[in-house]
């Protein structure tokens, strides 16, 4: 009996020795990795992003930009503000990344690795708010919101630095360029900056969504899409004796009305797609038949499949239905103009779906994360997620008690700068709870420390 207690006492001395030799053990059940530790840190960080001083570093900054918008390629002097305020934070980064990005690194410099990425370009059209911070370059506009994006993620940056304790692996800083029409999220990806990667999150804001709410789905979310112009040759004459012409107009109509038949009787009426034409231009007198006539647009689809069918359908109507009427054809898909021809649809990740409704629910409450349609609009952020596993989702901005604010592209859009800090917490948060949730991957230490820290 005697010897027993002995042995049992033996065991408990034993036991508490590890205890006190292995304090990591102690720590994994720490607050932060506990459920409720996780529901309070979308919390937390939002609490942080409304500090006054924080919002008011992140109108500035977002003013700043609104008053110099620069064009894809073209954001110099944008990524000049962003690396300055990242070297006032301590943040390393790489740059020039694609011309003029940014890419930028907190955390342990080790795996897990997640990234959180804006878009930094302006649009070609002309301001029409008056106001304080109005553009100053005309015929350039921040229309599309990418002046709140870029602030926002130096928001989110600006938080994570300052809660470095609890980023248990490293998020990477994306301030990327030319979203607009010119893919860049493809150059970023081609340079190699993300192959650590394991997921990746942007966001848009929404003018038609109240402030406070977010929404997404799975799966597919916006189209993937092309672009097409044309020019149909005839030959030009008197509008009095067309039967001496060949009229490239009837050609062009005939061939307009041809190619809505792809959508309407030859895709699967569940398989969304689009092929509109906005451009037309032929002709500059009331009686005479041009020589020749130009039509352009757009077409939508939300598989690559889809949509590279549409392209091969899009060329054969129209060279087949100009023939039909006598006339030669040439498409123009913009393959060696554009650096991307096809932008790919924008897929979210159901795992990742999953990961955003819980961080988006815990700091704005449940009721205000919202499931949305899918949208024919497209977004080079698709570039990301064929490579990473990603997750895309929209931030309302419009205060129900003011009046509707202007949809994105409009030469009156203005951005509700309340929303800054909503996007700023929501970026951080996905990030640090997606690397606290994460398992870590065995690597050697060699392998583990990313050089940029």
């Amino acid at each position: 009996m005697e010897k027993t207690s002995m042995s049992f006492f033996k065991l408990v001395s034993f036991i508490l020795i590890l205890l006190l030799l292995s304090p990591t053990l102690v720590l994994t059940s720490s607050s932060f990795s506990s459920s409720n530790g996780l529901s309070e840190i979308p919390k937390k960080f939002l609490d942080f992003a409304k500090r006054q001083e924080l919002v008011d570093w992140m109108v500035g900054i977002r003013r700043k930009i609104h008053e110099n918008p620069e064009l894809g390629y073209e954001e110099f002097e944008t990524s000049k503000l962003i690396r300055r305020e990242l070297d006032k934070m301590g943040i390393p980064y790489k740059n020039p990344v694609a011309v003029t990005g940014v890419v930028g690194f907190v955390g342990t410099g080790k795996p897990p690795v997640v990234a959180i990425r804006a878009d930094m370009d302006a649009l070609s059209m002309q301001e029409l708010v008056e106001w304080e911070h109005k553009s100053k370059h005309p015929g350039k506009m921040h229309a599309c919101g990418h002046d709140a994006h870029v602030s926002m993620l130096l928001g989110a940056a600006k938080i994570l630095k300052e809660h470095l304790e609890e980023l248990k692996g490293t998020v990477v800083l994306v301030f990327q360029p030319a979203e607009e029409g010119f893919g860049g999220a493809k150059k970023v990806l081609d340079v190699g900056v993300l192959e650590n990667v394991e997921a990746i999150f942007g966001l848009h804001v929404a003018p038609n969504q109240p402030i406070g709410t977010v929404a997404s789905r799975p799966g597919p979310l916006l189209a993937g899409s092309g672009f097409f112009d044309a020019v149909i040759s005839g030959k030009g004459g008197h509008a009095a004796i067309p039967q001496y012409s060949i009229d490239p107009i009837l050609a062009a109509s005939n061939v307009i009305v041809s190619l809505q038949h792809l959508v309407s009787r030859e895709a699967d009426p569940l398989d969304s797609q689009v092929v509109t034409v906005a451009k037309f231009q032929g002709g500059g007198a009331f009686n005479v038949i041009p020589d020749s006539v130009s039509i352009g647009g757009t077409f939508r689809a939300f598989s690559m499949e889809s949509l590279t069918q549409l392209k091969q359908r899009i060329e054969e109507v129209i060279k087949g239905q100009a023939a039909v009427q006598r006339c030669n054809a040439t498409v123009d898909f913009f393959e060696n103009k554009k650096p991307v021809p096809l932008f790919p649809p924008t897929i979210n990740n159901k795992d990742l779906h999953e990961h955003f409704e819980k961080v988006a629910g815990d700091m704005l409450g449940h009721d205000k994360v919202k499931y949305m349609q899918p949208l024919m609009g497209s977004e080079d952020f698709a570039f990301y997620q064929e490579a990473i596993p990603g997750y895309f989702f929209m931030l309302g901005m419009q205060d129900e008690t003011s009046p509707p604010l202007k949809f994105v592209h409009s030469p009156y859009f203005m951005i509700n700068e309340d929303v800054l800090p909503y996007g700023a917490a929501l970026h951080a948060s996905l990030a640090a709870r997606y690397l606290l949730a994460a398992e870590p991957k065995l690597h050697t230490p060699e392998e583990n420390l990313l050089d940029e820290l």
